[in-house]
């Protein structure tokens, strides 16, 4: 929304500055003109170099004559009173000026109605331009309706499609005997989802992903990326999940079948045993994705990073790949299970390799990492946001006391 004043119509003529509403207000006293139903605007037309001055004036006279005595009146008090005499005075039948549903003047509607030439006798009358107006938006809606018809075939068969892999990977997955053979079923599976359904991403690598003893931090947007790391990258991954998907009755025994690490967000104890699983399974050099924001939210931006995957990884030694997705939020947001069709990127950045091994080389590694993913989303940083947002009411307390 843009708030503008005044100024914005305002014509400047021979260098001098005129507002429309004066000699607005100053040809609707003229007499034979339909008080405030005179709209005045600059115009172009005609191949000018310069702004003309243009009226366009309602009037009910009808006889040559009278029309012709009338303009000639209007020109004459334009020059007395204000000392400009108007490039073009259009006269009209009534309801030919341009208002708002509260009866208030569009001139940008009427110069648009004037450079067009359709301010004819049958062109300007009120009907006339109502039926231009519907036919005009007649192609806006069917291409509405068209997109509004697409986004729910799509979001249909996005579904359909989605039970129907699951119904094939869920027998797969649990049966196979070994853990790899299942990664690679959904590696495969995932990335048949992705390309039926028009959202295979677009990968840029920096480097090769280890195929052991790594750490992967990706951004987090969606509940769509895990399956778009698990099409992207080969090989088995341990996902660091919340513990509560461990429980559930689809999803449980798939995750704990391939191996997902599954940590406790609010008991602080179990959070440091959990941590501990997570670090023992990385010295025993499993690939691990971790997502460091913890969670997401429909707002776009890179929200805060928990430090717990970089503490694991200064101990373990081994180094953290960050990995940035972008898209996934416009296809699948958080709250929302309607799916929309939308562009997919993967943005796999260097390894970063932790200086040190103690708590402090751990928050300049997560530090690290969390400005190379900001740099490569093009988002903003939330984390600065909600900083700035806390300290504002004690900046205030401070200035009261």
């Amino acid at each position: 929304m843009f708030i503008t004043g005044r100024i914005k119509d305002m014509i400047i003529k021979a260098g001098r500055n005129i507002y429309p509403h004066e000699l607005e207000e100053l040809v609707g006293g003229v007499d034979g003109v339909r008080k405030g139903c005179v709209a005045a605007f600059p115009s172009k037309s005609g191949g000018a170099d310069t702004e003309r001055l243009v009226l366009l004036v309602e009037t009910r006279l009808t006889e040559p004559d009278a029309i012709d005595a009338l303009r000639s009146r209007i020109v004459e008090v334009a020059k007395v009173q204000l000392d400009i005499a108007p490039d073009e005075v259009v006269l009209a039948p009534p309801h030919t000026v341009p208002k708002t549903s509260s009866g208030k003047l569009r001139r940008s509607a009427a110069r648009t109605l004037y450079e067009s030439g359709l301010l004819s006798e049958k062109g300007s009358t009120l009907w006339w331009q109502l039926a231009r107006l519907s036919l005009s938006g007649f192609g806006n809606r069917v291409r509405r309706l068209r997109r509004w018809i697409f986004d729910r075939v799509y979001a249909g068969y996005w579904w359909t499609l989605l039970v129907a892999i699951a119904a094939i990977l869920w027998p797969v997955v649990v049966v196979l005997p070994k853990r790899q053979w299942g990664h690679q079923a959904i590696h495969y599976l995932a990335r048949a989802f992705l390309w039926l359904t028009g959202l295979s991403p677009k990968v840029v690598a920096e480097g090769p992903i280890p195929a052991r003893n790594v750490m992967l931090a990706g951004s987090h947007s969606s509940y769509l990326d895990a399956v778009v790391l698990s099409a992207v990258i080969p090989g088995p991954l341990s996902f660091v999940a919340k513990e509560e998907l461990a429980g559930q009755r689809v999803a449980g025994p798939i995750l704990r079948r391939i191996g997902t690490l599954f940590v406790r967000r609010a008991d602080i104890m179990g959070g440091v045993e959990d941590t501990r699983s997570v670090l023992e399974a990385s010295l025993a050099g499993e690939r691990i994705v971790s997502f460091p924001e913890g969670t997401f939210t429909r707002m776009p931006g890179l929200l805060g990073f928990q430090l717990g995957a970089f503490l694991v990884a200064v101990k373990a030694g081994v180094p953290v790949v960050p990995v940035v997705i972008t898209g996934t939020r416009s296809v699948l947001r958080g709250g929302q299970w309607f799916p929309r069709h939308g562009e997919i990127g993967v943005h796999i950045g260097e390894a970063l390799q932790a200086e040190g091994d103690d708590f402090s080389a751990a928050v300049r590694l997560r530090d690290a990492v969390r400005a190379r993913m900001l740099a490569l989303c093009g988002e903003p940083d939330l984390a600065v946001e909600k900083v700035s947002l806390e300290a504002t009411p004690m900046i205030t307390s401070q200035r009261v006391s």
